[in-house]
């Protein structure tokens, strides 16, 4: 029954492993908040990689590899030129799609007019920026399709609360998708006080994913989690809200997560009310603001020190029961993933 991941230190010899490590390809993933990114270039390392975004003039978002491909230098620390950067090295200048435009120091040069820096797609939604982890380049990603909590402002209201935890990110993945955590880790909290201490577990499939419940408990505590895979992995949950929390139904929570580098990840949950523009939704976004989200925060600081108190190799250690049905069948998924884009990677070489 234990599907496990390598723990951390051993990735470098297991090439799925690794690949799960970094992040897997051809997916969204979200990187940052939108106000990470304001007048100066920022360098992030992100998905295995280092990345330097900027915004144009008309404050359109780009992001290359933060790689001179003249020597290497970091073109996160040079001056932003309109969809350019120029390296502060040399004054080399790269395009927004990584081709380089300008060799001030040998013009004419063969550098010049070359495709020589990687580029990735990044759009900006729900407050957060998302890049398009391709494993080639491509002219036009598919499109970024996130719940319709995210989308659809006419309905919900939401909050994104970022944060860093260290860590692998697989763990936090294991943590959401283990709704029985909540009942003894967060029994204290205002919203999930109620519910059985003792339940049994079934999986449903949808047809993005899948959702790991709670027989016969429904809006009682933090009953269910959603796995969804929409061309970006989310997961969705919904916690029974009491009247002193405002109007607006079940407090939703979408989740996403990255990694960062090896033991990093950057952690993504968006809460969300179903409110329609007026009153109510005033009413919840202040109380949120001046009284719920530190209690918020709270339960998340409890998430946080547990899972970063964990031994890197404590799946290699476990003892799983009925509860943990729904992460045996998440890194099971998660792991055919990596095997199939290896072997389609290791097709397309030997081609």
């Amino acid at each position: 029954m234990t599907i496990a991941i390598q723990p951390v230190g051993n990735a470098a010899a297991d090439p799925v492993d690794h690949l799960l490590e970094i992040g897997l390809k051809d997916l969204w993933y979200p990187i940052c908040p939108s106000h990470f990114i304001k007048e100066n270039p920022v360098s992030l390392r992100r998905l295995g990689r280092k990345l330097a975004l900027w915004r144009d003039g008309e404050g359109v978002l780009h992001a290359l590899e933060d790689r001179c491909p003249h020597r290497g230098a970091p073109l996160s620390q040079g001056v932003v030129l309109g969809d350019r950067l120029s390296c502060p090295y040399h004054g080399v200048e790269v395009r927004h799609d990584g081709v380089v435009t300008r060799v001030p120091g040998s013009p004419g040069c063969k550098l010049e007019g070359s495709k020589a820096t990687m580029h990735f797609h990044v759009q900006e939604r729900a407050g957060a920026v998302f890049i398009y982890n391709s494993k080639e380049p491509v002219d036009v990603p598919p499109p970024l399709v996130l719940p319709e909590q995210l989308t659809d402002e006419a309905e919900y209201s939401s909050f994104l609360c970022y944060t860093e935890w260290k860590g692998d990110y697989r763990y936090v993945l294991d943590n959401v998708m283990d709704p029985m955590h909540g009942t003894y880790l967060h029994k204290q909290s205002h919203s999930m006080a109620e519910g059985d201490s003792s339940a049994k577990f079934g999986i449903r499939q949808t047809d993005i994913g899948f959702v790991f419940e709670k027989e016969g408990q429904r809006n009682v505590n933090f009953d269910w989690t959603e796995w969804a895979d929409t061309g970006i992995h989310w997961m969705r949950l919904e916690i029974p809200y009491p009247k002193t929390g405002g109007p607006g139904g079940n407090f939703i929570i979408i989740g996403a997560f990255s990694p960062i580098v090896k033991g990093m990840t950057a952690t993504f949950f968006w809460r969300v009310r179903k409110l329609q523009p007026g009153w109510q939704r005033d009413t919840w976004r202040f109380l949120y603001k001046n009284r719920l989200e530190a209690r918020h925060w709270h339960v998340l600081e409890q998430d946080r020190v547990m899972l970063e108190e964990m031994e890197p190799d404590a799946n290699q250690h476990e003892n799983l029961y009925q509860h943990d049905l729904g992460i045996v069948r998440l890194r099971r998924h998660m792991r055919n993933l990596a095997v199939a884009q290896l072997a389609e990677a290791g097709e397309a070489a030997t081609a």
